[in-house]
């Protein structure tokens, strides 16, 4: 139970609906204990054979009362307990979302998307369960279990006495299985998760799979997956399958118990044939709350095995915060000072970037250029905190970047990465994700820019054509145009393109930086490339090299220079030419 601990707040707030649902509760066990009275003195008056008809409507009446009060103040409780319980899954969803969101992105890189999408549905799901129906039977089991035994003890003292004697045995075995349901259930959310990923993988990659001909091999995977699921919860079912077994046994040896002992007493007329039968019925209904227990400890603990999984989610924090000195700013100018920064791995390994000295001043148009792995995306990630820079080395405008809130710092820069990501939604919103409230004119001026507007309006529904998952639809360059108007409407003081024009034929990324050259002026600029358009434009290229600047300047003075950069530009410009050379190669 403390794993529920996490949820008061959500108590607290829907109190009112809980509280009225219980006493709904209250009372449909109450009335259900009033029928077997009824019946009690109905069996008397016939037994006595002094009774009359009307005497007889009168206990049917009574009867139907009572069932219309049961199935009223039954639905009540339904509406206010089951409700609460929607509102507060509702709440905790709602949490986990946002709380994933203030995670940093290393977070992600360890954790599987489908972990994440089984705490999502799986475990937020038994969570609820378990404050509905587990609150349910758990009352039930002690209130009409505890009132029902008053009302046997009020027939007959001794003869309850006997009938509950296997309760202390059902307590016992429920206790022992309980522990064993938690920890196995356990396991199989963790199956489950696992499968989840495995099919949101193949998904993801259909196209690929499709291209190695290679559907057999993962159905076989996702068959192997599925049978481990299948085995973990027989394993659950083996257990839980033994449980209602053992209940019902002890429970029908108490009803053996009470038609002996009751048999002897009421031939003996200690008790009254009337009682005898209300007796019975109470034992009947007694079944329930020993039953109910069973249920109540298995949702419970499902719901408790989900909530601590998604307690230890609660409990990660992100290495990227701010800092409670943090002063607000507005929009940043776009002065960049890096002083000896130097950033290595989590791990302590090896440096990624040594010893950068750099200073970049508002309005200049920087080009970083370098090989494979030389730390240029690493860059661009620290000057956005998507990783977090060592304090001290990091400046914009004069102030340490942890000095700056994050919200600021990112609302000033326009950042494009390397894999740019569109959501499912319309051509219209992806471009505005950044400016909601961007008029249709700016969303069509920034489409303009990033030359992708004539494309776009050649759809059927133009601006307002849905796009696929990922932008699944659009060819490579469609969606790195789209991902840079989105960067323009946003109209930043600081513009990273990170390797962004990769998919964008050279005509076309002509135009483009053609565009842009209005739209940087005054701007900070920081572009990561390795076409060579780009480079002429620079006012300063920085050459990295194992994480290290070692060249620096513009590009007449590097190439005249004959060294890293020389050689990368003639490597590029040598593959540029092969490029327009053949016309079978389209965007």
């Amino acid at each position: 139970m403390k794993a529920f601990k996490t949820l008061k707040n959500d108590f607290v707030a829907n109190r009112w609906q809980i509280l009225i649902g219980l006493i709904a509760l209250l009372i449909v066990d109450v009335l259900q204990l009033f029928i077997p009275r009824v019946i009690k003195y109905a069996i008397d008056d016939l037994t006595s054979g002094m009774i009359f008809p009307s005497r007889l409507l009168l206990y049917g009446l009574t009867v139907f009362l009572l069932a219309l009060g049961i199935g009223s103040f039954r639905y009540l409780w339904r509406y206010f307990l089951l409700g609460a319980a929607r509102r507060i899954e509702k709440a905790l969803r709602g949490r986990l979302f946002f709380h994933l969101q203030t995670l940093s992105a290393s977070y992600f890189s360890r954790t599987k998307v489908g972990d994440l999408m089984a705490h999502a549905t799986n475990d937020i799901d038994a969570v609820r369960m378990s404050l509905s129906l587990g609150i349910v039977f758990l009352t039930d089991t002690i209130i009409l279990g505890v009132l029902t035994i008053f009302f046997m003890i009020y027939i007959h003292p001794m003869l309850t006495l006997y009938a509950i004697l296997p309760m202390p045995l059902i307590t016992l075995i429920t206790l022992l299985f309980s522990r064993v349901i938690h920890h196995r259930f356990e396991v199989v959310q963790k199956t489950f998760a696992s499968l989840t990923e495995r099919v949101r993988e193949a998904i993801t990659g259909i196209r690929v799979i499709k291209a190695y001909v290679l559907e057999e091999r993962e159905e076989k995977k996702l068959s192997q997956l599925s049978q481990d699921y299948i085995q973990k919860n027989l394993s659950v079912t083996k257990v839980w399958g033994m449980f209602f077994p053992i209940i019902l046994f002890f429970s029908n040896l108490s009803m053996v118990i009470v038609l002996y002992v009751g048999g002897k007493l009421t031939i003996f007329q200690s008790i009254s044939i009337g009682d005898f039968v209300a007796f019975m019925s109470y034992l009947g209904l007694l079944a329930w709350p020993m039953m109910a227990l069973g249920w109540a400890i298995n949702v419970i603990q499902r719901g408790g095995a989900s909530m601590d999984r998604l307690n230890r989610i609660f409990a990660e924090t992100s290495e990227i915060f701010d800092a409670s000195a943090v002063i607000p700013l507005g929009p940043l100018k776009g002065n960049i000072d890096l002083k000896g920064l130097t950033f290595s791995p989590g791990d302590g390994g090896t440096p990624l970037l040594q010893d950068i000295h750099l200073t970049v001043k508002q309005g200049e148009k920087i080009v970083i250029v370098g090989r494979t792995g030389s730390g240029k995306t690493i860059f661009c990630n620290l000057l956005v905190r998507i990783l977090e820079p060592p304090k001290g080395y990091l400046f914009f405008d004069g102030i340490e970047i942890h000095g700056i809130l994050l919200e600021s710092l990112r609302k000033s820069i326009g950042y494009v990465p390397q894999d740019t990501f569109l959501f499912s939604d319309t051509i219209r919103e992806n471009i505005a994700f950044g400016k909601l409230d961007a008029t249709p004119k700016e969303i069509e001026e920034a489409a303009r820019l990033a030359q992708i507007y004539d494309e776009t309006m050649a759809f059927p529904e133009g601006m307002n054509t849905v796009i696929g998952e990922k932008g699944i639809t659009l060819s490579g360059g469609q969606r790195q145009r789209i991902a840079i108007a989105r960067a323009v409407l946003m109209d930043p003081p600081i513009f990273i393109l990170d390797d962004a024009l990769s998919s964008v034929d050279i005509q076309t990324e002509e135009r483009i930086l053609e565009g842009l050259e209005k739209f940087l002026k005054g701007k900070t600029s920081i572009l990561i490339t390795h076409r060579i358009a780009p480079l002429r434009r620079a006012d300063r290229i920085i050459v990295l090299e194992q994480g290290r600047v070692v060249e620096m300047g513009d590009h007449q003075t590097l190439l005249n220079k004959g060294g890293i950069y020389t050689g990368l530009y003639w490597q590029r410009q040598l593959e540029e030419d092969l490029e327009k050379n053949n016309t079978g190669i389209v965007e």
